[in-house]
């Protein structure tokens, strides 16, 4: 078949620009072919070269003492745990395919970042997702929640890693365009990492798993372009996984790692062969040259241009020792998976396309990749002209309520703090790591396997705080992150970040994304955690408007000693309620805000850094010490809320009576959502200890009340009973 005849016209529909299409021509001294040019085409897209971002993400902090693999560096991040062990851990989305397909986009969204983490030698054993729709109400949100969490589900059921945490928003600015966001965690053995690599020079170039289709062909330049009526059209854009062949994999890459068979490996993610050819050559200073039509296809009839740009699902490409290519076949086939020898290491610096005989691409791969020659953008900012709008408002014009209950029974029943148990009761819990906290806590709280130590995780991001000033609201992710994380009693060591965005050639959106990111800076600086890779998602926009600037924070912390871990739940009667923190005087951007004025208004929380890594070294102490029976933080719906999601016991409930003196309006200081604040509950006998340590700390501390055996109390604003408020909350949501 002759190969169409490249021009700039082809170039432009294939996403490349005047300029970069010149800039190919001066590099290669001639014109493309028509499969070089769809090569380029993908490596260049945003998806895959990140070309509008690069620039800034390459400011946020990398350096740990935790760190193995740094931001980058591989395809997912590396933390010591201590005793030889590491996590490998990554967020990343599958926002477009989602939104087109949302049960395939949501479960190839899940096996793709399994893939990640596995073929850098960790099995993964849990999973978190972060998830955001348009309009709860609308019935086209409902669909696509249901789509989405069955896509999940059934995907990582399969597989048996469990879902441990995450969260589900709903907000009209996701309407059409859901986040799906998928993160993954695996451990592994240091010596038993591997690298992205292709090694030395005449090392032979595996294909193994399934085989190749026309399915995901320009998947990565779809999810580089708005959601509009023709990109909704491309649904052969979106890549169609088997989880079952994804089980074989995992289990045929492990093996083959065990069996130190293995000198490079990357999976077929985004622009699949030709991402993966040529990042590995780059990344080695080297070349790759492979034949296509030793590729293992699944239909007739495919061109060199629908190999190399296929996102078929569940595909791997590893660089193999010639002198182990008979043990590692025996190993592939022995788990059922198509394998090939389908090309050489070279050490030329090429990545060179062969169909038989006949060449049919040949380029520099380090002109393709990340890192290398591919384009560089810093484009327009302007500052939202929406700030006029929403920082006009000011806080007076809410009128005090007349009635305190009647608020918070909306509150709980509204789907953004109802409970999230409709969702997560569809995934499996099951691992052979023991779960000490599951879903519906501040984090996870997995063991670490043969020790007494646990891993917490979480994923947070309020995308409307970010939407009303992306600095702070940025910050805030990062510390509400951390507080999740500090409140099992855990210390925060590592982040991956999903940074969902609009269109980046819209100035009003790159303004929003280059203050997230240097908000990500600040707080990462501030709590030594580093960031440790993830993934921007541009173009999340529908045919009407943008998403809320969406930058989702995944972080990881570490318990020594899993017997001192705390939950969310109020324990004993008669046990004294704390917070640690001080007096909420910030409405802005809230749920209860947002409630009452229709949309999101004025400033959100602003965040003291300072304050809150106090506030983390405080909770560290009394954990040490076994001081605190609980904790939980206070985010979403404030305090009044987070109260009353301590009274939740996981079998029954326990009251709380709270009184103490307010120095802000009640309805400001019960439902703000100021940062930097943490509920506690302890022992009387505890009391002095807990007051001696906040104090040397120097940590802001409220006595709030009491724990009781009945109802929930808050002076004479709040007197309900908790059963009502119970039922509420547990069916604010349905899939």
């Amino acid at each position: 078949m002759k190969e169409l005849e490249v021009n700039i016209e082809l170039a432009i529909k294939h996403g490349l620009t005047e300029k970069e299409y010149q800039k190919v021509l001066d590099k290669l001294g001639r014109v493309p072919t028509f499969t070089e040019l769809g090569i380029i085409s993908v490596m260049w897209s945003e998806h895959a070269s990140y070309k509008n971002s690069i620039k800034y993400i390459k400011t946020l902090p990398k350096e740990g003492e935790y760190i193995l693999s740094k931001a980058g560096e591989e395809n997912a991040g590396v933390i010591d745990i201590g005793d030889g062990l590491a996590i490998a851990f990554k967020i990343e989305s599958h926002n477009h395919p989602s939104a087109i397909e949302p049960y395939l986009g949501a479960a190839t969204g899940v096996g793709g970042i399994l893939r990640d983490i596995f073929t850098m030698g960790a099995k993964p054993f849990c999973a978190l997702n972060s998830l955001r729709l348009g309009n709860y109400t609308d019935p086209e949100t409902k669909h696509l929640l249901h789509d989405i969490v069955a896509g999940i589900a059934d995907y990582g059921n399969v597989i048996g890693v469990p879902v441990v945490g995450g969260e589900v928003y709903f907000e009209n600015s996701y309407q059409g365009n859901p986040l799906v966001n998928a993160m993954a965690v695996g451990v592994l053995e240091h010596q038993k990492m591997i690298t992205a690599s292709a090694k030395s020079p005449g090392n032979d170039v595996v294909y193994f798993g399934a085989k190749t289709g026309r399915d995901g062909i320009h998947g990565s330049t779809f999810a580089s372009q708005e959601l509009n009526d023709e990109a909704q059209s491309k649904k052969s854009s979106v890549a169609i996984g088997d989880p079952i062949v994804e089980k074989r994999l995992l289990e045929a890459t492990l093996e083959l790692i065990a069996k130190d068979l293995v000198e490079g490996m990357q999976d077929m993610g985004a622009a699949g062969l030709t991402c993966t050819t040529s990042e590995m050559s780059a990344k080695a200073g080297l070349g790759i040259e492979i034949d296509v039509a030793l590729v293992p296809l699944g239909e007739e009839g495919m061109t060199p241009y629908e190999i190399m740009l296929s996102e078929s699902q569940e595909r791997m490409l590893m660089v193999v020792k010639p002198e182990n290519l008979r043990q590692v076949e025996a190993i592939i086939h022995k788990w059922d998976l198509s394998f090939a020898k389908i090309g050489v290491v070279t050490n030329d610096q090429l990545l060179r396309v062969k169909n038989g005989s006949e060449i049919k691409a040949e380029l520099p791969s380090n002109f393709l990749v990340l890192g290398g020659e591919a384009p560089v953008y810093d484009r327009e900012l302007q500052e939202p002209s929406y700030f006029v709008e929403t920082r006009a408002f000011q806080f007076e014009s809410l009128p005090i309520p007349d009635d305190f209950n009647i608020v918070l029974k909306r509150l709980v029943s509204t789907p953004n703090i109802a409970s999230k148990k409709a969702v997560y009761i569809h995934f499996h819990h099951q691992t052979e790591h023991k779960i000490h906290l599951g879903p519906g806590g501040d984090a996870a709280l997995i063991q670490i396997p043969g020790s007494s130590k646990g891993l917490a995780l979480t994923t947070d991001c309020n995308g409307r705080h970010v939407y009303l000033d992306a600095y702070e609201g940025t910050k805030g992710a990062v510390a509400e992150a951390a507080r999740n994380i500090i409140c099992t009693g855990a210390k925060p060591i590592g982040i991956s970040n999903n940074l969902n965005f609009g269109n980046p050639y819209k100035p009003e959106v790159y303004w929003n994304f280059v203050h997230a990111i240097r908000g990500i800076k600040d707080a990462c600086e501030k709590f030594y955690t580093p960031v440790t890779g993830g993934n921007v998602s541009f173009y999340n926009e529908n045919p009407h408007s943008a998403i809320f600037p969406t930058p989702t924070i995944g972080m990881v912390g570490i318990i020594d000693d899993l017997s001192k871990a705390l939950s969310i739940e109020f324990v004993n009667q008669g046990d004294i309620i704390y917070l640690l923190g001080d007096h909420c005087h910030e409405v802005g951007g809230s749920e209860y805000q947002k409630m009452v004025s229709g949309k999101p208004l004025g400033m959100p929380p602003m965040v003291d850094l300072e304050q809150e890594k106090i506030l983390h070294q405080t909770m560290l102490t009394l954990v040490e010490n076994r001081i605190l029976q609980s904790a939980h933080d206070c985010s979403d719906g404030g305090l009044a809320v987070a109260l009353l999601e301590s009274c939740f016991q996981k079998e029954k409930n326990i009251g709380c009576k709270i009184d103490f003196p307010l120095l802000y309006r009640p309805d400001i200081e019960l439902f703000g959502e100021s940062s930097g604040r943490i509920i506690v509950s302890l022992s009387k006998a505890n009391e002095s200890k807990f007051i001696d340590y906040c104090q040397k700390h120097g940590c802001k501390i409220i006595n709030l009340g009491f724990v009781t055996a009945e109802r929930f109390v808050i002076q004479d604003y709040i007197n309900c009973d908790l059963y009502e408020l119970r039922e509420l909350y547990e069916k604010g949501i349905v899939v």
